[in-house]
């Protein structure tokens, strides 16, 4: 399938556009704001498009057309202000949703965060990022669309091992990126995840175990 890929020039995004690029089984259209963004993603041989999370969905409607899924990856960052996690990570989600929705999209990824789900176990000195997060997830559970929710723990720089923990009520714990970008894809195909949300940590589990056993 064709992936579009939202937030393509994150860390998680970044990772999972190069998993997508070397797959047999996806192709993978990058969504950029940037013409450097195009630039390097070319330079890469990605196929890009530009758009903007701030801008209307009809021009992300326009964007995704032609893709089979979606995956939403991006993030305002912890270098914004909370105005930029209400724009980004609760309203370019919403919009997003409405753009698969009126291009015919079905299969849609969101990344998460961990117990995004459960407001007892938000931390307080980021519950705006949580509750952005929380109603994201909540207007892809009624959007009528094959969605597969990840809740990640605490995300690391270090090399992934292949070996996770899948479950619908992970407390806490870490995860490399790297790992994110492959239980992403692993997703994108495996049925058990449809309609399906979990929390995802480091574990004992390889990707393909951890997803069947949800």
């Amino acid at each position: 399938m064709k992936v579009f890929v939202v937030g393509s020039n994150g860390q998680i995004g970044q990772q999972l556009i190069h998993l997508l690029k070397n797959s047999e089984e996806h192709t993978v259209l990058a969504m950029v704001r940037k013409q450097e963004q195009v630039d390097s993603f070319a330079a890469q041989g990605v196929e890009t498009v530009l758009a903007d999370l701030e801008g209307t969905v009809d021009s992300l409607v326009a964007a995704v057309t032609g893709c089979d899924a979606i995956v939403f990856a991006a993030g305002s960052g912890g270098t914004t202000g909370y105005d930029k996690t209400l724009l980004i990570d609760l309203d370019g989600a919403g919009k997003t949703i409405e753009a698969a929705q009126k291009a015919g999209i079905d299969r849609f990824i969101m990344v998460s965060a961990i117990q995004a789900n459960n407001r007892e176990n938000w931390h307080d000195n980021i519950l705006p990022y949580y509750a952005a997060k929380h109603y994201a997830d909540r207007l892809l559970e009624i959007s009528g669309l094959t969605y597969t929710i990840i809740r990640p723990g605490i995300l690391m720089n270090e090399p992934g091992t292949g070996k996770v923990t899948a479950a619908e009520n992970i407390t806490t714990g870490n995860i490399a990126r790297e790992d994110v970008a492959h239980v992403i894809l692993a997703s994108l195909s495996e049925k058990n995840t449809y309609k399906r949300s979990f929390d995802l940590i480091a574990g004992e589990d390889t990707i393909s175990e951890a997803l069947s056993g949800l």
